[in-house]
């Protein structure tokens, strides 16, 4: 998610209270908020999701989370939930239950596999250049 560690680093990298909308037109806006709760490896956590409305309810089209792992320099997104309203899908790839770690090895690898996709889109749809236009209209 490349594009999505580009915005981050843009707004002045993750925080507790996070929360951006990129409006893109036609593109249904982007939603990048930092979650209440870590990951489930203990780290800062993050939920990415378009959002479209179905009669009068915001419906997610898609909503990942993703826990950021920063290793020196490098950031990385990586993801534990995917949700769909529209389809009637919410996956947990990677989750603690009890006091329990829990990790899906063949959803997590759709989950990484579909977010790479998503940030491929994000990018020529052109949200990472959308959020600088909205930064300097703002300023």
């Amino acid at each position: 998610m490349q594009t999505i560690l580009h915005i981050l680093k843009s707004a002045g990298g993750w925080n507790p209270g996070l929360s951006l909308t990129i409006d893109n037109a036609p593109y249904m806006p982007l939603v990048i908020e930092a979650l209440d709760e870590l990951g489930p490896c203990g780290l800062p956590a993050l939920s990415v999701a378009h959002y479209g409305e179905q009669n009068g309810d915001l419906m997610r089209d898609p909503e990942m989370c993703f826990e950021l792992s920063l290793a020196g320099s490098i950031a990385d997104l990586n993801p534990f939930y995917y949700r769909n309203d529209y389809i009637g899908c919410e996956q947990w790839s990677r989750f603690i239950t009890g006091t329990d770690y829990a990790y899906v090895c063949n959803l997590h690898r759709q989950h990484v596999s579909f977010a790479k996709v998503w940030d491929r889109n994000l990018q020529s749809q052109g949200f990472a250049e959308a959020f600088e236009q909205q930064r300097k209209q703002a300023a």
